[in-house]
């Protein structure tokens, strides 16, 4: 057996760097934050804050189920991971994070993200990518907005 033919192009990779220019804007899917993703969420992370496990707690500020934030990050650094930079990326280096409105569950959120900023390092061919996340609810209201400087690989030889 001769295995995969390695000069096909990989469905799902990510962007080199090369591929990107400041400016450039993108658009993710749409995901609905359920009840089981702030369970499992919670329990994963031990966040057991009341406002998120217990469904009729009254001292809270936010009325409904709220999520935690770092969830609502999470679920859109997940559609960049698996389209944006699935194979290309190579680190996070910095983020610069701001909640602007609750996410509940029932909500569903998506983002738009544009490339900020671009810098080509001198090591293997790599470059430091900056991009500004906005995410937004159902109802096209701003709940959180992120830049983010990541480092991404490039092509051979560029």
């Amino acid at each position: 057996m001769s295995g995969p033919d390695v000069s096909l192009p990989r469905l799902g990779q990510g962007f080199c760097w090369q591929d990107l220019s400041v400016g450039q804007c993108f658009r993710t899917f749409r995901r609905t934050v359920t009840e089981a993703d702030l369970v499992n969420f919670i329990g994963a992370t031990g966040m057991l804050e009341a406002i998120f496990i217990d469904a009729h707690h009254e001292g809270g500020a936010i009325a409904g189920r709220p999520v935690p934030a770092v969830l609502t990050y999470a679920l859109i650094e997940g559609f960049l991971l698996q389209t944006m930079i699935q194979g290309t990326g190579l680190a996070s280096l910095e983020l610069h994070k701001k909640v602007l409105a609750p996410v509940l569950v029932g909500d569903t959120i998506e983002a738009t993200v544009e490339v900020t900023g671009l810098r080509p390092t001198s090591r293997s061919g790599r470059a430091v990518v900056t991009s500004r996340v906005d995410v937004y609810n159902q109802r096209g209201e701003a709940v959180m907005t992120y830049e983010v400087t990541r480092l991404l690989a490039g092509r051979s030889g560029g």
